[in-house]
């Protein structure tokens, strides 16, 4: 997954939630401006704060390691 993709799940959520940026961002714990840019798809944004922005958006996140893989 691309952090272009990532930004583009946010997007797609919070409009779907029918939520602002400046209210997700709210909800979230993070600036409007740290949200405006992960939605583009800022490649050094942190993690923490992206995590914390997919749950609220009530995103669950899951990881496969490579040895997981059929």
């Amino acid at each position: 997954m691309t952090v272009d993709q990532i930004g583009n799940i946010i997007r797609t959520e919070r409009k779907r939630q029918g939520l602002r940026q400046d209210e997700l961002a709210a909800a979230s714990g993070v600036g409007l401006r740290f949200l405006v840019e992960v939605e583009g798809g800022k490649e050094t944004a942190q993690i923490g704060k992206v995590l914390a922005v997919l749950e609220a958006l009530g995103c669950k996140v899951s990881i496969t390691t490579p040895d997981a893989q059929p």
